[in-house]
């Protein structure tokens, strides 16, 4: 599937539908243009892509992955680890302020949910069974991703 490359100088525009006030924002028809219609499901309404179908869950390419939506740094390949579960997973975020976490209650679950602060983009969640000290496994869909190989 060809996959969405966003543009370096991006406008804001109307706010989008998550509630959030991120710094960039377009129209819903904008994200539709802009977006392939997975990453349109995944980031704009907050889809989840099946286990094990993701284009990066199986990757080990170096590098630097991206909002999908905006191309904003988020998490770096040498935290990503195999978590088993079907989607990329990384310890933490390359930035911490790349990312907001919210509480999810969707599906009759508590759960902490993974955005892009800049344009507001449903990445995934995050849970606390991960390796390490910290615990994290920032379980995130393939289809908010892109990977800047190094």
């Amino acid at each position: 599937m060809a996959r969405h490359k966003p543009a370096g100088a991006l406008s804001a525009r109307a706010c989008d539908h998550t509630g959030m006030a991120p710094e960039l924002r377009y129209t819903d028809a904008e994200w539709r243009a802009r977006l392939t219609p997975e990453q349109y499901e995944v980031l704009r309404r907050h889809g989840t892509e099946r286990a094990f179908t993701g284009e990066y869950v199986d990757t080990k390419t170096d590098g630097t992955y991206r909002c999908a939506g905006c191309a904003a740094e988020l998490f770096a390949a040498d935290t990503k680890f195999e978590s088993g579960t079907g989607w990329p997973s990384f310890t933490e975020p390359a930035v911490a302020e790349a990312v907001e976490l919210r509480t999810d209650e969707s599906y009759g679950m508590i759960r902490t949910e993974v955005l892009c602060r800049r344009c507001g983009g449903h990445l995934g969640h995050v849970f606390d069974d991960g390796p390490g000290p910290s615990r994290q496994r920032y379980c995130i869909n393939s289809a908010a991703l892109q990977l800047d190989p190094k």
